[in-house]
């Protein structure tokens, strides 16, 4: 890894951390509060790809993990591991991973920029939305002891907000791959 990857990912790090400023807004029908936080793990992906916005995502679990408070609502510690929300804050690395792969392999520099925006959002889709809500729901049901159905349909309620999140990622990979392209390019 050079130098310039570590320093991008600990930038996007930097910014994921930062947007659990936000305070978390909590649904009373689910364990699981909405933050700001999975559109940095989208931003992460489409913005730097693959290995790249994973690093950034596991950077940041490393810093909870140490006691940090960087999680949405001043979180930290091994605690976080052990709450209803670890299926989501262990589906980030995958979430920021898979966006990041299907971002490096949609989207081109030599593309018209809405084949690129629409490729950055179908990757944040895909990553930030169904593969995070895949491992959380997953965690939701098996460990933390909600039903399958309830962690499904409590789950769903994120959606609109996540669709959001991720329209916002996709013109941020837009604009930063016009401005300073970051994506690995692929052959």
């Amino acid at each position: 890894m050079s130098t310039r990857d570590l320093v991008l990912s600990a930038l996007f790090a930097a910014i994921i951390v930062a947007l659990g400023i936000l305070p978390p807004i909590t649904l009373g029908f689910i364990p699981v509060p909405i933050t700001a936080q999975s559109l940095g793990v989208m931003m992460a992906g489409v913005v730097l790809g693959a290995r790249r916005g994973a690093i950034a995502v596991l950077i940041v679990l490393v810093l909870v993990a140490i006691g940090l408070p960087v999680l949405s609502g001043g979180r930290g510690g091994l605690a976080a591991f052990a709450a209803p929300t670890t299926g989501f804050l262990i589906g980030w690395l995958f979430a920021a991973f898979v966006t990041g792969y299907v971002a490096e392999r949609l989207v081109k520099s030599e593309q018209s920029g809405l084949v690129q925006t629409v490729g950055f959002f179908l990757a944040s889709a895909i990553g930030g939305i169904v593969v995070l809500y895949a491992l959380g729901i997953a965690y939701l049901w098996v460990a933390a002891g909600v039903g399958l159905q309830q962690a499904f349909v409590g789950s769903m309620a994120f959606v609109p907000g996540d669709v959001i999140k991720a329209f916002v990622a996709a013109l941020a990979g837009r604009a930063v791959m016009v401005g300073y392209p970051l994506l690995p390019a692929r052959a």
